[in-house]
C-alpha cells in the first residue's frame, strides 16, 4: 500500500491541521488525535478524484524540504498515511479462517444487518484506519 507524508500542525485551542508536502492543496484537520488518520486517508481520496496522484518522496527528502523543516522546528511533525485506491469495482476473494471465527462474524453482521463481506470490508478499513 501507498503511503503519504503527511506534516501536522496543533495550535493552542484550536484542531489538528494536516498538509501533504507531495500533494499541493491536500488539507484536512481533525478536533482529536485519534481522527487524524481517517480524516487524512479521506483527503487523500477526495484529492485523488481530481489529480494524478504523484509518486510519493521518502521521508528523508520531506524532512530535507526547508519548510518543512521549519516546520518541524515550530512543533509540527510528520505521520504517515495510507492511501487506498478508491476503486469501488467488487471482487470475489476466498480467505481462510477458523470456523468459530467465521461463525462469530456472521453473528455480528447479521445483528448490523450487513452482510459477511460488508462487515469484514468495514472491520479492514476501520484497522487500516488505526
Amino acid at each position: 500500500m501507498t503511503h503519504y507524508i503527511a506534516l501536522v500542525h496543533k495550535d493552542a485551542d484550536s484542531s489538528f491541521g494536516v498538509q501533504f508536502p507531495d500533494l499541493a492543496g491536500c488539507f484536512s484537520a481533525a478536533d482529536f488525535m485519534d481522527d487524524l488518520i481517517g480524516n487524512a486517508m479521506e483527503a487523500l481520496s477526495l484529492w485523488a478524484e481530481d489529480e494524478v496522484m504523484p509518486k510519493p518522496r521518502l521521508i528523508e527528502a520531506i524532512v530535507a524540504d526547508e519548510e518543512v523543516a521549519q516546520e518541524l522546528k515550530e512543533g509540527a511533525f510528520l505521520v504517515s498515511v495510507p492511501f487506498a485506491v478508491n476503486d469501488t469495482r467488487l471482487v470475489t476473494a476466498n480467505i481462510s479462517m477458523e470456523r468459530g471465527m467465521l461463525k462469530a462474524i456472521d453473528a455480528e453482521a447479521k445483528r448490523r444487518k450487513l452482510t459477511r463481506s460488508a462487515f469484514l470490508a468495514q472491520a479492514a478499513r476501520h484497522e487500516i484506519k488505526r
